[in-house]
């Protein structure tokens, strides 16, 4: 499961791998849940005809799902990473799984504890071709009782058991999991999709295509 990845730092290299202008600032570089980041949706006038609406969108949001019933934010901290086997019926994740409210997530990293030695030792995961990665998430927004609508966003996960890389990290007792980094060609796929055909995306990125190096420590800001 992630709960720490890098947000992609540059606006220029933003903009070419993902086609569309990232809010002014870009959040935060480093980023657990709870936090504000960017994540990209299909503009919901792309089908409008005019060519002045973009066909996505980048909007801030908070890195974990806050689902319409949640009295509070605080759920950010149990709702980054949705399981795909149970997505369609989580009550946190069930609405936006069924109204097909699919996101990308860009990073430059994600991060996970390689427990191989017996101590949990931060690793940071890249894509070898040094490109950022496309995490397919689901979005979600929430009205606070002020009246302020709040968006929000979780990674969707699959079963890593039989992965060349992600296998390798968590406890050996814990279930092993990676998120679904999608390749570029399906991005405008994966954010067009209709829930009906969500799951034809849920697959697991290239183990060579990936790299792992283990940390030292890790950037808070």
């Amino acid at each position: 499961m992630c709960s720490h990845y890098q947000g992609v730092k540059e606006r220029e290299r933003y903009i070419r791998n993902f086609g569309v202008e990232p809010p002014a600032g870009l959040g935060k570089h480093d980023l657990w849940p709870g936090y504000e980041g960017i994540f990209i949706r299909r503009h919901p006038h792309a089908d409008v005809g005019d060519q002045a609406v973009q066909e996505r969108e980048a909007l801030p949001g908070l890195f974990g799902l806050v689902p319409h019933w949640s009295p509070d934010t605080k759920i950010t901290r149990f709702t980054y990473n949705a399981r795909s086997e149970t997505v369609d019926s989580k009550p946190s994740f069930r609405d936006a799984w069924h109204k097909a409210q699919h996101c990308i997530i860009a990073a430059d990293a994600i991060f996970e504890p390689d427990w191989r030695s017996g101590k949990a030792v931060p690793t940071r995961i890249i894509r070898a071709d040094g490109e950022p990665l496309g995490i397919a998430g689901l979005w979600s927004s929430w009205r606070s009782p002020q009246g302020q609508t709040v968006h929000s966003y979780t990674m969707l996960t699959i079963n890593a058991a039989e992965h060349g890389l992600m296998r390798l990290f968590h406890k050996p007792t814990d279930e092993k999991r990676m998120v679904v980094i999608l390749p570029e060609d399906s991005y405008d796929a994966w954010l067009r999709a209709d829930a009906d055909i969500n799951g034809v995306f849920l697959r697991q990125f290239p183990a060579d295509r990936l790299e792992a190096r283990a940390v030292t420590h890790t950037a808070a800001s």
